[in-house]
């Protein structure tokens, strides 16, 4: 940050660009990019809509929009979604979250083909023209005990009022129903204890025109994890683990096996949701991405053979990948700029621009740009994301360090990719630092990195975080002081079990965050009912573990203000957990602050709350750390605040 033409002003008090407003109107997300003949298709979750996500379609250089806007593109398969469109042959299969049904569009016109009964989710959708059907993952809830998944056959030209065919049945988890032109019908599955990150397997149906067929398993195990499968021909491609990273493999026509690719990258990343395409097949050519020092650089591998050509530079992540006869398509997020869906030239490997998620965005000066930082913890090497102060009018006093809001991501086990986030901008602009960090057991780095956390979470994380600001502190870059730590869902676990167990924060704040494990496996939903066996102990027979690592029986121990944020109807953390934390905290006498929110579930997602959010916790920090916002917000009211 330059200091010429600025004026000293205390950290927090900064005037900004990036207020309030331009936070929520930050940029519409864009995701799930697709190709289908000349048309480009992609999602786009809409600010001004309350966050409901619409399908685009790219004809002729125009795009429009494909659903309508009342509706809103989104399963609820496994909780996360995903998966919730495809296009094949001019029919496009999308899942409306506002009936609870599968609709197509066809010849222009959209339609249910299936009941409007939420009993039964889907998502993964993959459309057979050839064959009139849509297949599905398919999520049963009619039962009183755990949901049945499956993989379906949808009927287009039916009411599919039994739910659809089943095809595949028997494991507890699906994903990824790929058919080739041949009749070849791909899936993943896995079951309980492991999630799709540990072990997993590829199965192929050679399907008959009755639905039976030979069934085979063809990659995984587990102990490998092997995901996204997608026919190139009746060639297969998948990613596997089974070396330690997640690397792309074949298994061509003739059953052999290949390694496309070794590399100590990881060319995917965990499956929380059922995405459309992280990697195509443009004619034999393959179009993919790996984390390379947590930056994703995209390449494109011959099928046949021959050394991988690279795009040059990096980009901060890649959300999806397309290919098809209107050309290759990239959806990436930047270190410095809002995400972009960019069309790449395999022939001179450069990219342009399709479609931005905002029309503007602030100056260069204006925006910090993050810098990659290495550690040595207590639990090995580890990378974070620092974000160090930008503002051209304003700048630190003399002797002033800045304060510092660490992150968590969720998961936990997902990722801090160095993207530019609005959010983050926010605090950056008023002089505050930011450092995302990647602790063991994120994703990015391979499987060994990711098992570090298996039978430490509560520990391993938690000293990672506190071993990186140590790093920053130590280059004095924040005010030990004034440290910050800040979390939702995994990562609200994070954030709360390390103001129990530790000193270094000045603050937590705490969005959907996990304050009692036990309900992890007493009250959550079936994907991640077994995942606290992996991350903390079995259970029963290790009941006292969670009794241990949940931050609501430690209460004794905290010693820090808390801002707690909680949606009433989340099903992945339920509400009655934040409510607890509060009373706790209330009853040590230390300053908290519980908002709950109506209508919103695992995340935020209506504008209104996202503001409250926001003001909330700048009134938060300012009465903590004794600033004056330059913005106007209300003054939230804080227990125990003296």
């Amino acid at each position: 940050m330059t200091t010429t033409e600025c004026t000293p002003l205390p950290c927090g008090s900064w005037p900004s660009v990036v207020d309030v407003d331009a936070l929520l109107k930050a940029g519409t997300g864009l995701s799930s990019v697709g190709v289908d003949g000349d048309d480009v298709y992609w999602l786009e979750s809409r600010p001004e809509l309350d966050g409901r996500t619409v399908l685009v379609r790219l004809r002729d250089g125009r795009a429009t929009d494909a659903t309508p806007t009342d509706a809103s593109v989104r399963s609820r398969v496994q909780e996360y979604g995903g998966g919730t469109w495809h296009a094949r042959d001019g029919i496009v299969a999308w899942c409306n979250d506002s009936d609870g049904a599968v609709h197509v569009i066809e010849d222009g016109a959209d339609r249910a083909i299936t009941g409007t009964n939420r009993d039964l989710r889907f998502a993964g959708l993959r459309v057979d023209a050839a064959r009139r059907l849509v297949l599905s993952v398919r999520e049963d809830h009619r039962r009183a005990d755990e949901a049945v998944t499956t993989v379906v056959a949808l009927d287009l030209d039916g009411d599919n009022g039994d739910g659809g065919r089943v095809l595949a049945e028997g494991s507890d988890f699906y994903a990824h129903p790929e058919l080739s032109d041949g009749g070849r019908l791909a899936w993943v599955e896995w079951s309980h204890p492991n999630m799709p990150w540990d072990g997993s397997r590829i199965m192929v149906l050679d399907l008959a025109e009755d639905g039976t067929g030979e069934l085979r398993q063809v990659a995984g195990g587990d102990e490998i994890s092997v995901l996204h499968p997608r026919w190139a021909g009746e060639d297969l491609v998948f990613m596997s683990d089974e070396t330690g990273f997640w690397n792309p493999w074949i298994l061509r026509g003739d059953d052999t096996r290949q390694q496309l690719l070794s590399s100590d990258k990881d060319f995917c990343r965990p499956l929380w949701v059922l995405p459309n395409d992280l990697y195509a097949a443009h004619g034999r050519t393959l179009v993919t991405f790996c984390y390379d020092d947590a930056r994703a650089r995209v390449c494109l591998l011959d099928l046949d053979g021959g050394e991988p050509r690279w795009v040059e530079g990096t980009f901060a992540d890649v959300d999806s990948i397309a290919a098809g006869p209107a050309g290759i398509f990239l959806n990436v997020d930047h270190a410095d700029r809002h995400a972009q869906i960019l069309r790449l030239d395999p022939s001179t490997m450069q990219t342009t621009v399709v479609q931005e998620a905002a029309s503007s965005q602030p100056a260069p000066e204006w925006v910090s740009r993050p810098e990659s930082v290495w550690f040595e913890g207590r639990h090995g090497r580890s990378q974070a994301w620092y974000y160090p102060p930008a503002n051209p009018q304003a700048c630190l006093p003399e002797g002033e360090l800045a304060p510092m809001i660490v992150n968590t991501h969720g998961g936990p086990t997902g990722m801090a990719p160095g993207i530019y986030r609005t959010d983050f901008q926010f605090w950056t602009s008023r002089g505050f630092a930011v450092l995302d960090v990647n602790y063991s057991g994120s994703a990015g780095f391979g499987r060994a990195y990711r098992n570090r956390l298996y039978g430490t979470w509560g520990i391993a994380d938690v000293d990672d975080c506190v071993d990186a600001v140590q790093a920053i502190v130590e280059r004095r870059l924040a005010d030990p002081r004034r440290i910050v730590i800040q979390g939702g869902s995994a990562g609200g676990y994070t954030t709360l079990r390390a103001l129990v167990v530790s000193d270094v924060f000045a603050a937590g704040v705490s969005r959907y965050g996990i304050g009692d494990l036990e309900t992890l496996v007493t009250d959550t939903h079936k994907f991640e009912s077994r995942y606290p066996f992996l991350l903390v102990a079995p259970y029963p027979e290790g009941r006292q573990v969670y009794l241990d690592r949940s931050p609501i029986h430690h209460v004794d121990r905290l010693s820090s203000p808390m801002l707690i944020l909680q949606g009433l109807d989340d099903k992945v953390v339920p509400p009655n957990q934040a409510e607890s934390m509060a009373q706790a905290v209330r009853a040590k006498k230390l300053p908290v602050a519980l908002i709950l929110f109506e209508g919103e579930g695992h995340g935020f997602r209506k504008q209104s709350t996202r503001r409250a959010v926001v003001e909330a916790q700048l009134s938060f920090f300012s009465q903590l750390f004794g600033f004056t916002p330059a913005d106007e917000v209300p003054r939230l009211e804080v227990e125990n605040l003296a």
